[in-house]
């Protein structure tokens, strides 16, 4: 019996090129499983993409690849030590409604 590979893919249109669709043929072992449509918390890259950016590249500015290497490692090295996991389909809390600024009008009595 062959032990079945499953790579699990969002609905990038990149994964269904004819190269993909080739190799899959020719590796019978590996099996595509896509994501649901409009289940994006389901792809637990995005928000990982999120803390890097956040903690290595945002507000910054490198001069080489070196410099952008060592913030990727540092922010690396902080989130594994600082780790909690993901809490899947989490939704945000209703923040509580703000009070009008100085930029509106005033309300017509």
């Amino acid at each position: 019996m062959i032990d079945l590979v499953y790579a699990i893919m969002d609905n990038l249109s990149s994964h269904r090129t004819t190269d993909v669709l080739l190799f899959l043929l020719a590796h019978p072992r590996w099996e595509m499983v896509f994501q649901p449509k409009y289940a994006a918390y389901l792809n637990l890259i995005e928000p990982w993409w999120k803390i890097l950016r956040s903690l290595a590249l945002a507000g910054r500015r490198f001069e080489n690849w070196d410099e952008i290497s060592d913030a990727i490692h540092g922010a690396t090295a902080y989130w594994n030590a600082h780790r909690h996991p993901f809490i899947w389909g989490n939704r945000r809390r209703p923040r509580p409604r703000r009070s009008p600024g100085i930029a509106l009008p005033p309300r017509a009595a």
